[in-house]
């Protein structure tokens, strides 16, 4: 799971603000601890004392060191038997001054060896989609607030079916690829059909549910795409040029792209070479891909050359959205 370094950092960043906040607590209540039982720091220092003393003792010659053991670690545990009952005393369970990371599993770090520990990866998910809401606002977009009652029942001219029914098989393919993914049997979704009808919305739902799965997840616009690898080709070295770099790896790595609106760009040789490289690249690598777009799959194959609406056709599962306009729907309901 290939997550974007920004949201990596900021994880690691919240990892290492939630361990010394969690140490800063252990340490006021260590501190009120002392206050209120003094005998308590006396009683901690002299059990670190021991441990030291047991590491010791197993390294001793001359003596015994099965004996010497034993015999520290008989008086680390009348310690620790007085230190609990000077803890109850004051309402503290036994282990209150303990040192406890909140991660058993890596100790806070956030890593166990080379891969990342679960407590790491939930904090990169929580990050990618508070990322993702500021493009998405993934605060109403979900498969539950989705509404089929906006589409109609009647049969849609030229389609054979009603929007209702259309949209009752759309939204299965959406939600079991997003809730299955990695493991459903379609890979990539073209999603196409006039602006208003749920494209950008069901798009945001699966990047939502695949995001909450603990994938990396990469939402943006046809535009801005190729717009950053236009700049990773003319700007090369300067500043803008090695961001689009970057950004560009993004689009390539990421567990699963959204690219939305395709076709809104202004088409050109370059446009078409690097939507090209994209699709092929991801197709190449096994990554997962969801396209949505106004154009229908027989103007994708006028507008680009052969060889995308080729991978396109092949390998992109078409789901087509029609019906009315759901957003003046909704405006003439409120």
């Amino acid at each position: 799971m290939a997550f974007d370094a920004n949201v990596l950092r900021r994880a690691n960043q919240r990892l290492e603000q939630e361990r010394r906040e969690r140490e800063e607590r252990e340490e006021r209540l260590r501190l009120e601890a002392y206050e209120r039982e003094p005998r308590l720091e006396q009683l901690d220092r002299r059990i670190r004392g021991t441990m030291a003393g047991l590491v010791a003792a197993a390294l001793r010659q001359g003596d015994n060191p099965v004996e010497a053991v034993r015999k520290v670690r008989k008086e680390n545990q009348e310690l620790q038997r007085e230190r609990a009952v000077l803890l109850g005393a004051i309402g503290l369970p036994e282990d209150a001054l303990d040192e406890k990371p909140a991660c058993p599993l890596c100790g806070d770090r956030g890593w166990q060896g080379a891969k990342m520990c679960r407590c790491l990866r939930e904090l990169c998910t929580r990050e990618q989609i508070r990322e993702l809401s500021k493009l998405l606002d993934l605060g109403e977009q979900s498969f539950d607030a989705f509404r089929l009652d906006y589409y109609s029942q009647t049969v849609y001219p030229g389609r054979g079916t009603s929007p209702r029914s259309n949209m009752e098989l759309v939204y299965d393919v959406c939600l079991n690829y997003a809730t299955k993914f990695g493991r459903f049997a379609v890979k990539n979704l073209f999603l196409t059909g006039t602006p208003g009808l749920g494209k950008t919305f069901l798009s945001a739902c699966i990047a939502r549910t695949v995001s909450e799965n603990g994938f990396s997840v990469v939402y943006d616009t046809a535009g801005n795409v190729f717009a950053q690898f236009e700049a990773r080709k003319f700007l090369r070295d300067s500043r803008d040029g090695l961001e689009a770099r970057d950004e560009t790896r993004r689009y390539l790595n990421c567990d699963l792209l959204i690219l939305d609106d395709l076709g809104s760009e202004l088409t050109t040789q370059f446009t078409q070479s690097a939507l090209y490289e994209l699709i092929n690249s991801r197709l190449v690598s096994g990554r997962r891909t969801v396209i949505s777009s106004n154009l229908s799959m027989g103007e994708v194959a006028r507008r680009y050359i052969p060889q995308i609406t080729s991978r396109l056709e092949g390998e992109y599962h078409v789901l087509h959205f029609f019906g009315d306009d759901i957003r003046l729907l909704r405006k003439n309901r409120l």
